[in-house]
């Protein structure tokens, strides 16, 4: 059993925030593989799946970001899930809007919500799936830029970013970190050709 958990905070007054790209990411994963959200005895939405054998649940947090831990913990208890087959996907502020990277491990980076789960599972050695929400705002306002909207041309971009992120996901089910680092390295490659042949080199 794999799980991959979505960071975000719960309700419509946030559904399209910057801070709710875990939640969004997760949302057309599900939508592409015909996967609905139910609401758990614990403090998060789930559904669960099979690909090629391999067993999954999704997760979307109701603790809010900051508590995000709490969810995670109950969740990787529930299902008897080891670290190393827990996906984070999460927003970034330090990466450029739409940008997304995997890490297998790693600091907070000043992310509230993994910095809940590193406390409450006493490791930082789980994988995240990153997805970048760019840092366009002035100091002082950054909760008051991750609490903003993306507006519709940008949910429009966010969905060709999905589209890599859910192919990074569903590797991650079928084969581990490892099948998922093959398929990230597939896709950023893929990305960079791409640019050298808009750039005509």
């Amino acid at each position: 059993m794999r799980a991959v958990v979505g960071i975000g905070n719960p309700g419509k007054k946030y559904q399209f925030n910057r801070h709710n790209v875990g939640f969004l990411a997760l949302d057309h994963f599900a939508e592409k593989h015909h996967l609905k959200f139910f609401p758990s005895k614990y403090e998060y939405y789930y559904t669960e799946g099979e690909f090629e054998g391999n067993s999954f649940v999704l997760a979307k947090p109701t603790t809010y970001v900051n508590h995000s831990g709490i969810a995670v913990k109950d969740l990787i208890d529930q299902y008897n899930i080891s670290i190393n087959d827990l996906l984070i996907v999460v927003d970034d502020i330090n990466l450029n809007e739409f940008d997304f990277r995997l890490k297998k491990s790693g600091s907070e980076g000043g992310h509230n919500g993994l910095a809940s789960i590193i406390y409450l599972l006493n490791t930082n050695e789980f994988p995240r799936l990153r997805i970048g929400i760019g840092s366009g705002f002035e100091k002082g306002s950054l909760a008051d830029y991750v609490l903003s909207d993306f507006n519709k041309t940008e949910l429009n971009k966010l969905k060709e970013t999905f589209e890599f992120t859910s192919g990074i996901i569903r590797a991650f089910i079928t084969g581990g970190y490892d099948s998922c680092l093959s398929e990230y390295s597939k896709i950023r490659n893929q990305l960079k050709n791409n640019i050298k042949d808009s750039n005509g080199s």
